[in-house]
């Protein structure tokens, strides 16, 4: 009963002073809410001692679980030490440290980084960092960006120029720079049929017809590596990124890829960009840098765009960017703690059988009528719901169906959230197969019982 009435109070107080992210709040304040109050291992409780699997490693950033002792001592070390100063004329030990382990674990080429908070402005310090590059390079024309559709690169006017989620942003449009759209190569829905080579082929064609058009005036291709997150985990054909990188040589455009959801492990490899040995010139980095402990990001770039920055005071090439937490040393000690942990626990070679179990039980959700595609990068996971599996039909936006199903989810104990029609899972990778298991367990069955109903032994939509 106490709990009980502790949980009315805070649910009436949020509902009273708080506005949430991504939130129609009508909705918010007539429904019943969640409130968290304590995290261990992939399992977060809420105030009234409820437990659920974090089904979404807490937007994307949890790594080895909640309450990791290392990750806990890296914090209280540091505090003894110092919180925080101002990375503004000044250095400090962890930030010092941290950066030469990013750079001995990135891709070879990229040698330099660039701090800051959060995934969008690590997008934003690569998105201005190409302009000026081509403006000390002596292009000043080259003030235009390509993108992907259907890309979300963060909330900040920057990366929301260069995403491509309308549902998000079109409201912004009159606030936002002019780039070029490249078609994504949505398997699911390429117009000419889902042969992944096919898709891929005809992606990059189209991909080449805008850099050949544009390339006086495009400074930078960006891109989020081997599976769009935001927009629905729109898993690339192998090969896509490897001719991504050969386009952008040749028509002398930078390559910008956003590993913040990507990076750390999420697809299987530490960075996306490893599964075709791809090198970009900027790399934009956050979420599960510090194990999903405090917010930090980073902006990988390599020697060449950095010595283009260099030059005597008068001439005005600094880069006039940077905010007052960047480099705090708090979050770049416990990234480093986080990234020891990647060593000691061997977490890539523990991923694969993990990731194999997975692809394995997704099969069985590839078989319910409601289920169009399934699709997966290692701890990545889109499950697209359609109301007409056999002409690829959606549910209306107005039947909410992506959010039907995490609701019966919660109800069973889980904590997953949906992209639209699609269901994601993306757990930590700390998760045990026995704990994917029950996951994908109650996924499942929350599907069906937010999308089907069993007629004479066949699933029919509701």
């Amino acid at each position: 009963m106490q709990a009980q009435s502790r949980f009315e109070s805070l649910q009436a107080k949020d509902k009273r002073y708080l506005w949430h992210p991504f939130t129609q709040m009508r909705d918010w304040a007539r429904d019943e809410m969640l409130v968290i109050e304590r995290a261990r291992g992939v399992y977060l409780e809420d105030v009234r001692g409820r437990k659920y699997l974090d089904g979404v490693s807490s937007l994307w950033c949890n790594v080895h679980g909640h309450q990791v002792p290392e990750l806990d001592q890296a914090i209280v070390d540091q505090l003894g030490q110092v919180a925080h100063s101002t990375f503004l004329g000044l250095s400090n030990v962890p930030a010092i440290e941290l950066a030469e382990k990013l750079i001995s674990i990135a891709p070879p080429g990229l040698s330099r980084v660039f701090y800051s908070d959060s995934g969008s402005a690590a997008v934003e310090v690569a998105v201005k960092m190409a302009l000026q590059y081509w403006r000390h390079k002596g292009k000043p024309s080259k003030t235009k960006f390509a993108k992907l559709s259907l890309a979300y690169h963060g909330d900040t006017l920057g990366s929301v120029s260069v995403g491509g989620i309308d549902l998000f942003h079109e409201i912004f449009h009159p606030l936002l720079f002019k780039t070029y759209t490249v078609p994504t190569p949505y398997r699911y829905r390429w117009p000419t049929g889902d042969d992944p080579e096919q898709v891929r082929r005809e992606a990059l064609v189209k991909m080449e017809e805008v850099l050949g058009a544009h390339h006086e005036e495009i400074a930078a291709l960006i891109m989020e590596p081997v599976i769009q997150g935001a927009g629905g985990m729109i898993d690339q054909p192998a090969g896509y990124l490897s001719g991504a990188r050969d386009l952008a040589r040749k028509y002398n455009v930078l390559l910008i890829f956003d590993e913040v959801a990507t990076g750390f492990g999420r697809t299987g490899a530490m960075f996306a960009s490893e599964h075709e040995g791809i090198t970009p010139d900027l790399m934009a980095l956050a979420k599960g840098i510090t194990g999903g402990y405090m917010p930090l990001a980073a902006t990988l770039a390599t020697e060449a765009v950095y010595e283009a920055f260099l030059g005597e005071y008068g001439e005005y090439k600094t880069f006039f960017h940077g905010h007052t937490y960047t480099a705090n040393p708090l979050a770049c000690r416990v990234a480093l703690a986080n990234l020891a942990l990647f060593e000691k626990n061997r977490v890539l070679e523990a991923l694969q059988p993990k990731i194999r179990f997975l692809t394995e039980r997704l099969k069985n959700f590839s078989v319910l009528e409601t289920v169009g595609d399934v699709r997966q990068a290692g701890f990545m996971v889109g499950i697209e719901l359609v109301r007409n599996k056999a002409a690829k039909a959606p549910f209306a936006a107005e039947e909410q169906i992506g959010h039907q199903v995490i609701l019966k989810a919660r109800e069973k104990g889980a904590i997953i959230r949906p992209l639209g029609a699609v269901v994601v899972l993306m757990p930590p990778l700390a998760m045990t197969i026995d704990e994917l298991g029950d996951l994908l367990d109650i996924t499942y069955a929350s599907i069906i019982e937010a999308t089907v109903k069993e007629k004479g032994g066949a699933y029919a939509c509701v």
